[in-house]
C-alpha cells in the first residue's frame, strides 16, 4: 500500500511541476510579445524629423 501511496504522491508532484514549466513559459512568451508590441508603439510615436549620428 505505500508504494501505490508513494507513486500517487510522485504523480502528482510531476504533474505540478509540468503545469509550473508550462505556465512560466507561457509568461515568457507572452512578456516577450508584449515588449515586442510596446516596441513598435514607441517607434511609432517618435517624430518624423532630421537625426544627427555621431561616428567618432
Amino acid at each position: 500500500m505505500k508504494t501505490k501511496s508513494a507513486a500517487t504522491v510522485l504523480s502528482a508532484l510531476l504533474y505540478a511541476q509540468g503545469l509550473l514549466g508550462f505556465a512560466g513559459l507561457a509568461t515568457v512568451l507572452l512578456r516577450d510579445r508584449a515588449q515586442a508590441s510596446s516596441d513598435i508603439v514607441v517607434a511609432s510615436e517618435l517624430p518624423s524629423g532630421p537625426s544627427l549620428l555621431v561616428v567618432r
